[in-house]
């Protein structure tokens, strides 16, 4: 059933604020999806902060005005989804991959990460990325590092000060 012309302008004014408030948006081609995939995969995505849409390529065009998906809007041709991560773009991007892994009714064509057009081949070593808690946990070991040596040094005064207070004790009880 055709959309009467008040519900494109919806469809394009929600897709337009999820671009806008969007990290990454990935691009996709499908052919022969299932429903019951459709439904996995927008179920899988929405679990990590992503979101699986399908419309009408002159609706995602419209819809991409004014955001970083206009980057892209050329890339609008045949069957399209596109994929929208608000939160971790890596744990969408693996999401979306692993599906992809079981499932082969979609392929990458690429996307927007923060503003800059990625490839394929972005979109798949995006995937590969550490999430983004296992980076701030690494990240943070790494801050750490220098001032649990400073505190091993600072503590090792004062012991070997004792040290030589107790050997210097025993000493003098052995004489």
């Amino acid at each position: 059933m055709a959309l009467t012309r008040r519900q494109k302008e919806e469809v394009v004014e929600t897709l337009h604020e999820k671009f806008k408030g969007s990290q990454s948006v990935i691009l996709t081609k499908f052919s022969k999806m299932t429903v019951e995939q459709s439904s996995i995969i927008r179920r899988q995505l929405r679990d990590v902060g992503g979101e699986f849409k399908v419309s009408k390529n002159t609706l995602f065009k419209l819809a991409s005005k004014d955001t970083q998906i206009e980057l892209i809007e050329d890339w609008f041709t045949g069957q399209n989804a596109v994929v929208i991560a608000y939160e971790d773009p890596v744990r969408v991007a693996k999401t979306l991959l692993d599906f992809i892994k079981d499932n082969e009714v979609l392929t990458i064509e690429g996307g927007v990460l923060n503003g800059k057009v990625i490839d394929d081949k972005g979109v798949e070593a995006l995937s590969k990325l550490p999430t983004k808690e296992v980076l701030l946990a690494q990240l943070l070991s790494v801050m750490l590092g220098p001032h649990r040596s400073l505190v091993q040094v600072l503590a090792g005064i004062p012991r070997k000060f004792l040290y030589a207070l107790n050997a210097i004790k025993e000493q003098k009880e052995g004489s």
